[in-house]
């Protein structure tokens, strides 16, 4: 099972960078690395909101489920 984290592409459709998007959500650049690069073993809900609400986007344009098969 993988869940594959697509931040940097919304990051990239709408023209934002990745210090931009931690600053207005309220959280560390390294914590947005971490979840960017599908470290991260948790998301809490208010911080996915607010990646949605200032991406414009919703939950499942930045995270996927891959199977493993």
């Amino acid at each position: 099972m993988a869940i594959i984290i697509n931040v940097d592409v919304m990051l990239a459709k709408r023209k934002m960078r990745s210090n931009e998007l931690a600053d207005s959500i309220g959280i560390t650049t390294a914590n947005l690395s971490i979840l960017k690069t599908g470290k991260a073993r948790a998301i809490r809900f208010s911080t996915l909101e607010m990646i949605c609400k200032v991406l414009d986007c919703q939950p499942g344009d930045i995270m996927e489920y891959v199977s493993d098969k």
